[in-house]
């Protein structure tokens, strides 16, 4: 793998891990892109690299981690837990989509819909906090989260979606998956160098290093926009944002110009 393919593989990581625009989705269009979605060790790159992501939200939000506040965490446990099941449960069926750009296609379309839809009705609803959140409705954010496995639907977007639903507001609930991408991402990271990290290279070993330094930086630029952009417009553009690039990604596949797989 090159400098430049390591360079935007974790731009893409980092710029689109807590935009709910599907970090996913978009590092397998452009693995395809650059001509590495047949590369195995660019899917665990992919992975991996995002523990740069994962050190960008506890250096910026370090006062909610520590001092330790046994609530918040319990919260989060309980948020991750679905995800945790499900995902080892379904974990050779979500494995094989990863290369299916349809999915990611119709993914991205549903998403965006769900995310213009929830984003004009929040405006006009009385707001839980994540203090207030109760033990069930965690879970159930949980629950929503889960479904981004499905390539393209967005970990963070899911999330953001399931505290919207459950009466967070926008912030509150963008910063809600941003916490519990923390235990999320970790746990994929940690399965996925456990298994691999014995067959890398030392020369793989410095281009891990390289994307994880280079997610981490691009990581805190994105969440600091997404803030930025939150409080001026709120989320409806990334809902349109999904629209048109599914439909985009959709009638190039219609037409031939983008294979299904």
């Amino acid at each position: 793998m090159s400098f430049i393919q390591v360079l935007l593989l974790s731009l893409v990581e980092g710029v689109t891990e807590f935009l709910p625009i599907s970090s996913t989705g978009h590092l397998i269009l452009f693995s395809a892109a650059l001509g590495l979605h047949e590369d195995l060790f660019t899917q665990n790159f992919n992975i991996i690299i995002q523990f740069g992501a994962i050190l960008a939200v506890v250096v910026l939000y370090w006062k909610q981690f520590y001092p330790v506040r046994w609530w918040f965490y319990k919260k989060i446990f309980i948020s991750f837990v679905p995800t945790a099941v499900i995902g080892f449960i379904f974990k050779k069926q979500i494995e094989s989509l990863l290369d299916e750009i349809w999915v990611v296609s119709l993914s991205l379309l549903i998403g965006g819909i769900f995310l213009i839809w929830l984003d004009k009705r929040s405006q006009n609803q009385s707001h839980e906090t994540i203090s207030r959140l109760s033990v069930g409705k965690a879970l159930l954010i949980g629950m929503i989260q889960s479904l981004a496995m499905v390539p393209g639907i967005s970990r963070s977007g899911a999330a953001i979606i399931g505290g919207l639903l459950l009466g967070l507001n926008r912030k509150e609930a963008t910063e809600y998956s941003f916490f519990l991408g923390v235990p999320t991402l970790m746990a994929a990271g940690l399965f996925k160098a456990y298994k691999v990290l014995p067959t890398i290279s030392s020369e793989q070993m410095g281009t891990l290093a390289a994307g994880f330094v280079l997610s981490f930086i691009f990581a805190v630029g994105s969440i600091k926009f997404l803030l930025h952009i939150l409080s001026r417009y709120g989320l409806y553009h990334f809902g349109w944002y999904r629209i048109v690039l599914g439909l985009i990604l959709l009638l190039g596949i219609g037409l031939g110009f983008i294979p299904t797989n």
